[in-house]
C-alpha cells in the first residue's frame, strides 16, 4: 500500500482521532522500526525500538469490519513485532472506542492506565487507555 493509499483507508476508518495525511505516512513508513502489515480491507502499522514494540494505528475499511480483518492484523502486528525482539507491545486507544478496546481485549491486551483528556475533542477531550500485551519469545 501507498502512502495515499493508507490515508484514504485511514480516513474511511477514522473517525476520532482524526485521520492521518499521506505524508504522515510517508514518515513514518522511512522511520527506521516501523512496519506495515496490510490487506486490503485495513492495516495495522507498528515499530520496534529495542524490545518494546507499539501499535501506532490500526484500521479497517468500515464496509469490512466485524469479519475478522481487525484480529488478523492484529496478530500480524504481534507477529511482526515477535520477529523483530519485541518482547512487550504498547498501544493507546480512545476510551470510546468500543470496538477496538473489545478487539485488543479479546487478544489479551491489558489496561495499565489512563491518560486523562489525551485525544482533544469537542465538546471536551476524550481519555486514552494504556493497554500492554507481552509478546512470548519465538
Amino acid at each position: 500500500m501507498t502512502p495515499e493509499n493508507l490515508a484514504a483507508l485511514h480516513a474511511r476508518a477514522m473517525q476520532f482521532p482524526g485521520p492521518w495525511s499521506a505524508d504522515d505516512f510517508a514518515r513514518f513508513l522511512e522511520t527506521p522500526g516501523v512496519f506495515l502489515v496490510a490487506e486490503a480491507a485495513g492495516f495495522a502499522l507498528g515499530r520496534v525500538i529495542l524490545d518494546e514494540a507499539e501499535l501506532l494505528t490500526l484500521a479497517v475499511d468500515p464496509d469490512h469490519q466485524r469479519r475478522g480483518v481487525g484480529c488478523r492484523l492484529l496478530a500480524g502486528f504481534e507477529a511482526k513485532a515477535q520477529n523483530q525482539g519485541a518482547t512487550r507491545a504498547f498501544l493507546e486507544v480512545a476510551t470510546t472506542n468500543l470496538a477496538a478496546k473489545s478487539l485488543y481485549a479479546a487478544a489479551s491486551w491489558r489496561v495499565d492506565g489512563l491518560r486523562k483528556g489525551y485525544y482533544r475533542a469537542k465538546p471536551q477531550p476524550i481519555d486514552a487507555a494504556m493497554m500492554s500485551k507481552a509478546i512470548p519469545n519465538a
